[in-house]
């Protein structure tokens, strides 16, 4: 069996919580809103809050707009612009701060392969300091290759063999997704690991969606783990 020589990471959910981009994007919204249209920030945020954990997000502006007698198309596309341009509050999980940090003192290469709004995943990799962190070597936006080459496509992951002059089976990915982090490239050898947290985490898929390896925590990654035998 090929040693892993490189490892990728996920972004949402796998080095940060997903739901502080959320919350932050709607700080952001509430206080453009209270200077537009004087709503109260904490009073729309809460607003905001509750429309997500009662709809989801695809209509949370719409319905939370409407509960003020405010909705109009304009102005929900004005919310997702400042939704989408903020500067996110965001922080690494400790976790995944203490696996960078062992990664490179291994002198293991990483690199990060996240979907998404090229300008949005941009902001939370800047917003976390990876672009420029000398622990990552390279972040792989997937929609800025096109659409067509986001997860599950393993476009990112094969520019990565590429570049380590390696085999799929010396890449280990870990992500949380099983939806779509892991079916692309399982078939062509990658080494799969998925993180049970996040929205994710209690979704099941079939074998063939799901990761070669779990794990609840960063800190049980290693790439010895892909030699021991263990698994889910």
């Amino acid at each position: 069996m090929m040693a892993v020589r490189a490892v990728a990471f996920d972004l949402d959910d796998t080095l940060y919580d997903e739901m502080t981009y959320v919350e932050s994007g709607f700080r952001a919204v509430a206080l453009f809103l209270q200077r537009e249209k004087g709503i109260p920030a904490d009073e729309m945020f809460e607003k905001m809050m509750r429309e997500l954990a009662v709809r989801g997000r695809g209509r949370v502006f719409d319905e939370a707009l409407a509960a003020y007698g405010m909705r109009t198309a304009a102005l929900v596309r004005r919310c997702v612009g400042v939704y989408r341009s903020h500067k996110p509050g965001i922080r690494l999980y400790g976790d995944a701060v203490r696996c960078l940090d062992r990664l490179a003192r291994a002198g293991i290469p990483v690199y990060i392969v996240t979907d998404g709004n090229k300008h949005v995943q941009r902001a939370k990799l800047e917003a976390l300091g990876l672009y420029g962190d000398p622990r990552v070597k390279k972040c792989y936006i997937t929609r800025r290759y096109g659409i067509r080459h986001e997860k599950p496509s393993p476009y990112c992951f094969l520019h990565i063999c590429r570049l380590e002059k390696a085999a799929p089976e010396e890449v280990a990915y870990v992500g949380d997704n099983p939806h779509k982090d892991f079916v692309g490239i399982k078939p062509l050898g990658f080494r799969t690991v998925r993180i049970l947290r996040g929205g994710h985490a209690g979704i099941r898929k079939p074998e063939r969606y799901e990761a070669e390896l779990e794990i609840r925590s960063l800190d049980e990654f290693d790439i010895s783990m892909f030699s021991n035998g263990n698994g889910k």
